[in-house]
Formats: C-alpha cells, structure tokens, sequence
C-alpha cells in the first residue's frame, strides 16, 4: 500500500561508518543533533546535519537504548543497567542497575511523555527472562511486565495515553493504555506477521500514526491510530532495525539498520547493510522526544 506521495521519498545514507547493529535514532531538538546506537560496538554516535559533524561515545558494554534527560545528558539502557552518559565527556553515572542476570539484557526504551525512562529487557538467547522496567528521575524502577524474549517497537501516542510495545517473536505490536501509570487493556494494535516479519523499532508521528520498522523483509509499515495499515514502504536496506522523526522540521524519517547483530539471528546481504539512512518526502512530521526529568544531581540508587 502507498500514497500518491510516495514517488518523491528519497533516503540518502548518513555517517561514513556502517553500524554493526544500529538502534534508537534519537533526534536532539536543542543540539539539532542525532544520536542513535551500535549496540554490538558498544558506541552511541552522533550526527549534526547542518555541519556534517559526527563523533561517537564509547559505552562498557552493549547498549539497547537513549533517551534525552532535560539537563543535556543522555539516558541509556546499557547490558546491566540503565545509565546517565554525559555525550560531552563520556562519562556514566548509574541511574538503575538490578541484580546481575547474565541471562537479560536492557534492549529498547524510550522516555514517556510524563518524563521516565521506559526500557525493556531481552533474553541473551531469545529466551522469556526480559523485563520492561520504568525509571523515574530519582532511580525508583516499577517492573511493568515479564516474559519478554525480545523488547521492541516501544513509543507512546502523542497525549502520552497509549503505550505501544512488541515481543518481536510473537509478531504483534501491542498497545496498552497508559494511564495513572499502569498498563491496562492490552490489545493487539497490529499483527505483523501477515508481512513475514517480526516488529522491530518504532515511533509516532504527530498524527498518531504509528511507523515499524519490519526487520526480516525490508520494509517499513505506518499504521493509523486505529492499527489500520496505511502505508508499506520498502526500506533503504535489506534490515531496518529502528525510525525516528528528526531534522529542523521532525520532517526526517531517520531509520538505522543492521548489518551483523552478533547473535547468528540477523545478518545483511545488502551492500549498505549496517548504515543509517535520512529519509524525505513522507509528507508526514514528528514530535519533539520528550525528556527525562532528573533528581538534584541525577544520582539514584545504583
């Protein structure tokens, strides 16, 4: 299914260097800056269209997930823990660490609309030991489910009422309310598995309207609110992995991709598996990310 619109799309490849797996676009509004992840390099990079510069973070160990916090730093679901990583300096500070569990990674999180970070686990070996974790400011961590083999596709409706989620196994995209901060009513908002492919990566648009990124067949799915499928659109690679509104406008579609995972479960064919694509003309815009509100300090339990 395309729109009239899609004959003007064009993705243009950004960065000089292919990720190993790349995750987590992360558009910076006040730095117009984009962050995503490799979280097999265990590097957070960075892009700034306007000057072309680019750097990268190094992190200790794999890492899932960024989000924004409001004093500038970044909030990060690394292997162990969730972190606060200074991009400036490098430096981390524990916001959430849980007891070891060399079975459970930190995989996908976003930052919620009421500013608490939203991360969810996986098994190592795609085994149901994951769990999805909210963090508030102060390092306080609520479990909001369990069972999890593989966390993905996690972002929240513009009015921050709706909490979309994903075991990328079962092949569904799942939305909740998310209202008083609990998960209520949760019902399957798009089942994936009619395109051959598991849920990856998500965002929202500012009209509600929900992109996937579907990993095993290259493409790229928007479902309306209502999990009507409005567009399918193929992706600049063979393993789009996750989508983020950014640019000066939210007009940017930015879709990181995969070019070896590390775990024998995904491996590109594509000559450009790996690097991060910018990609224009959808017609449609984003929203701001919302950012993690911090204690004093923004030190927590660790």
């Amino acid at each position: 299914m395309t729109s009239p619109s899609d004959a003007k799309i064009v993705a243009t490849r950004v960065g000089s260097t292919p990720d190993l797996l790349g995750e987590s676009p992360l558009w910076d509004d006040r730095r117009q800056r984009l962050y995503w992840v490799d979280g097999v390099s265990r590097v957070i990079r960075f892009h700034e269209p306007a000057s072309g510069a680019e750097g990268q973070i190094a992190t200790p160990s794999i890492i899932g997930s960024i989000g924004l916090c409001e004093d500038g730093r970044l909030v990060a679901g690394l292997f162990d823990g969730i972190y606060l990583v200074d991009p400036d300096t490098g430096t981390l500070a524990p916001l959430h660490v849980p007891p070891k569990n060399e079975r459970m990674r930190f995989n996908d999180g976003k930052v919620d609309r009421q500013g608490r970070f939203v991360c969810g686990g996986m098994g190592v070996f795609a085994e149901p030991v994951g769990e999805l974790v909210r963090v508030d400011g102060t390092g306080r961590a609520e479990v909001l489910a369990n069972g999890i083999r593989i966390s993905n596709s996690l972002c929240f409706s513009p009015d921050g009422r709706t909490m979309y989620f994903s075991d990328s196994l079962d092949r569904f995209v799942r939305a909740y309310d998310y209202e008083n901060g609990e998960l209520a009513r949760p019902r399957v908002f798009a089942d994936t598995q009619q395109f051959n492919s598991g849920p990856d990566g998500a965002t929202v648009d500012a009209e509600g309207q929900v992109w996937v990124a579907l990993v095993n067949v290259g493409k790229i799915a928007c479902f309306a609110p209502s999990g009507k499928l409005e567009r399918l659109l193929p992706a600049p690679t063979d393993m789009p992995s996750c989508l983020a509104f950014g640019g000066p406008d939210l007009a940017t579609l930015y879709v990181t991709s995969i070019k070896d995972s590390g775990s024998g479960r995904a491996i590109s064919r594509h000559p450009q598996g790996g690097y991060l694509f910018a990609v224009d003309g959808l017609g449609v815009r984003g929203l701001s990310e919302p950012r993690m509100r911090l204690s004093a300090g923004g030190q927590a339990d660790a």
